[in-house]
């Protein structure tokens, strides 16, 4: 712990609020809230802590800290920080899980949709559905039942929906605003639990046409009544009030939290959710966080009522999402929030290998790696290989990897501009000149650790750039490979020496990954090139012939021959004005000549 952040823990003040835990780059990486700052920002560098907090607290450089007058001004303090920055060890709070509904939209001619967002248009919107397919298999019974509009043809021009009696905007005359929202009514009332008449008017009317010796018609009816079952009333109902609820149950152990949700609508128990994250606060604090988040940033619809176990502050999270928040303590509102918390339980226990074996393959192997090389532990790591087929279409590519895992939206493509020629040195110079000036300039964080594909001439040509032109002071790594083009030797330090790694470790799997993720992303950019330039033609080089021009003579023409024994009128006939015509044929014919 440095002096800096010593004296700014002896003036910590015992009021609620929000700390921000920074890294050596100023880069928030964590976001808290407490009653009390003083004793919460100080537990986290006084006294023992599991290994996941250690690592935590060996990042932190800094920290800053906001006061506020309430714990819920904190808790929505908290829940806003972590959408600002999106600190990276905040992961219990950046699910985007979204869940399908079903919508009928508010227009003249109402429709029925899929739909993942919900907004304030004045729509009607049922759900969530346990997945998309559950969504859409209730629409598609929904359009086999009522005719609401499924086109956006005008009045008399017919859709095939029409022809199926699915659909009558584009009729000749079609439904009123008044009869249309009594379809809208029926479709609401079906999916509100009405099902169940429907199915007993279409029973009424399949016997019906059995009487009448209309069988086609009747099993028509059955099947759809049968399809009515499958779809609608394959949930076991689990309350009778018929009341939306979601039920909330958590466990944890070993710093990890696990979060399971019963969704209840219309008395029946349709999904349920799953989230298993790492905490590094108070777990009562973290589950309120987690409801919190839940409905206000990820935009889950509120239900009726919300149900949670002991510990937790209902009045508190009653006045956070103004719903009713019940905590039961006996019958069957009781059961079912021991029923998820028995699910979180099990859960967790079932992925805490999982989780252990994810981080011996990535941070541990992280910060075993950095123990290897003598230096801290190399949180982003970034590499580089180069790509050219005897010099032709030359390209550089860089991956990042961040805590031991791939960050792909970091991923960065290099078309070689200044060198000519297969010189692979050169290649490193330009792309290590462009990559860090750039980073320099617009003030991004700078790597822990840099890997080039390549032993020591690779190495000796990005050094040069980032400790001689650039002035920059980042460790750096080549990657030797073995006859079989397979990782075989890290290789570090002035003079340049083999890291010692057991080719059976996690950290040396690691780089092997590094490697082969860096390779594959330059051999893809390098054959989309080389795609690219494989379908250029005599044609392209002629002024006012694009692509559209080029597709349009090679489709008519099938051949460059062809083309070259034209006439300009010929081409002219194509749509292609003449002086572009007379040019094509003119250059064709020089190419031809020369």
């Amino acid at each position: 712990m440095n002096e800096w952040i010593k004296e700014k823990l002896a003036v910590l003040p015992a009021q609620p609020g929000c700390y921000l835990m920074k890294d050596k780059h100023g880069t928030v990486i964590y976001v808290g809230k407490s009653k009390m700052l003083r004793n919460r920002v100080k537990s986290y560098f006084i006294g023992a802590n599991d290994q996941k907090t250690q690592r935590l607290v060996r990042e932190i450089h800094d920290f800053e800290y906001i006061v506020t007058s309430s714990e819920i001004e904190a808790l929505i303090l908290e829940m806003n920080l972590i959408k600002k920055y999106d600190p990276k060890y905040n992961v219990l709070l950046k699910d985007d899980k979204s869940y399908p509904f079903l919508k009928i939209t508010n227009e003249r001619h109402p429709r029925l949709i899929v739909t993942r967002k919900v907004k304030k248009d004045k729509g009607k919107y049922f759900g969530p559905y346990p997945n998309v397919l559950a969504a859409r298999e209730t629409k598609k019974l929904l359009d086999r039942l009522y005719p609401l509009r499924k086109c956006n043809n005008p009045k008399g021009r017919h859709c095939l929906y029409y022809h199926m009696n699915q659909c009558l905007a584009c009729s000749e005359n079609p439904p009123t605003k008044e009869e249309y929202q009594k379809i809208v009514q029926e479709v609401a009332s079906f999916l509100n639990g009405g099902h169940r008449e429907i199915k007993k008017e279409l029973k009424t009317k399949m016997l019906q046409a059995s009487d009448d010796m209309n069988f086609e018609r009747a099993k028509e009816l059955r099947d759809l009544i049968q399809h009515i079952e499958s779809v609608m009333e394959q949930q076991k109902m689990t309350m009778n009030d018929q009341l939306n609820r979601d039920v909330f149950g958590f466990s944890y152990d070993k710093g990890w939290m696990c979060v399971q949700v019963f969704f209840i609508r219309q008395g029946k128990l349709i999904e349920r959710d799953v989230s298993l994250f790492p905490f590094f606060d108070d777990a009562e604090e973290t589950f309120l966080s987690f409801v919190g988040s839940f409905y206000l940033h990820h935009h889950h619809p509120k239900p009726k009522q919300v149900l949670v176990p002991l510990p937790t502050d209902a009045n508190l999270l009653k006045e956070l999402l103004e719903v009713d928040v019940h905590i039961p303590m006996r019958g069957r509102k009781k059961e079912l929030v021991e029923l998820a918390t028995k699910n979180a339980e099990i859960a967790l226990k079932e992925k805490f290998s999982i989780i252990e074996q994810n981080e011996e393959r990535t941070i541990k192997a992280v910060e075993r790696l950095g123990e290897a090389l003598n230096i801290e532990t190399p949180y982003r790591i970034e590499a580089f290989d180069n790509s050219n087929i005897q010099g032709t279409d030359p390209v550089s590519a860089m991956v990042v990897f961040m805590d031991g895992k791939p960050a792909k939206k970091e991923y960065r493509k290099y078309k070689i501009k200044a060198v000519e020629g297969p010189d692979d040195y050169d290649t490193m110079r330009e792309v290590m000149r462009r990559r860090y000036t750039r980073l320099l300039k617009e003030g991004n964080p700078l790597p822990d650790l840099i890997l080039v594909d390549g032993a020591k001439g690779q190495m000796s040509a990005a050094l040069d750039v980032l400790e001689n032109e650039l002035g920059l002071d980042i460790p750096l790594c080549g990657l030797a490979k073995d006859d079989k083009h397979r990782t075989s030797e890290l290789l570090y330090g002035h003079p340049v020496q083999v890291v010692d790694l057991d080719r059976r470790s996690h950290e040396f799997y690691l780089i092997q990954r590094i490697q082969d993720e860096v390779h594959r992303f330059a051999i893809t950019f390098h054959r989309q090139l080389r795609g690219k330039s494989a379908f250029r033609s005599q044609l392209d080089d002629i002024p006012g012939v694009g692509a559209q021009r080029k597709k349009l003579l090679l489709t008519h023409y099938k051949s460059l021959n062809e083309i070259k024994a034209a006439t300009i009128e010929d081409i002219v006939r194509l749509g292609i004005p003449e002086a572009i015509a007379n040019n094509i044929i003119t250059k064709l014919n020089e190419e031809k000549g020369s």
